[in-house]
């Protein structure tokens, strides 16, 4: 195989980090945001005030796709440097896949917590908390991803 064969199958991983990071952000901010709009619903209904911290929770699960981004960057980087394109492809994927997953998981959390919050008004910090904690897989697959293609 020529050298830009190898370069650009290398940066087949890296857009594999990026896409799969961002279907996992927009499926944890979809399923948030459909709690989201449930739980303003019920306070609209009860003629209470919606809490506008909800989109706390619709956003969380963005910051997945920044990892992807610099994910990607970083086995782009590999790519050209000569990384074996085998690695780069199983890096992106698997690195893309632990990061969507963290970012669904996050979606669900914060699905749970807007609920919580628009029936008690309490909680927010805690349930902060718990996404960030979720948060943590993906920053962890970020850092570890880059070290093994280093």
């Amino acid at each position: 195989m020529d050298a830009a064969t190898i370069v650009s199958l290398g940066k087949f991983g890296g857009a594999a980090a990026l896409g799969l990071a961002a279907v996992g952000s927009s499926m944890g901010s979809g399923i948030a945001g459909m709690a989201a709009v449930g739980a303003w619903k019920k306070c609209y209904a009860q003629n209470r005030l919606a809490p506008f911290l909800l989109v706390a929770f619709i956003g969380a699960p963005l910051s997945q796709t920044i990892y992807g981004m610099i994910t990607m960057n970083n086995i782009v980087k590999a790519a050209v440097a000569g990384t074996s394109w085998p690695a780069l492809i199983g890096a992106g994927f698997f690195g893309g896949l632990g990061m969507g997953a963290s970012a669904w998981g996050q979606g669900m959390a914060g699905a749970a917590g807007a609920d919580a919050l628009a029936e008690t008004g309490k909680g927010f910090g805690n349930y902060l908390i718990a996404l960030g904690v979720i948060e943590t897989v993906a920053i962890f697959v970020m850092i570890f991803i880059g070290k093994v293609i280093a």
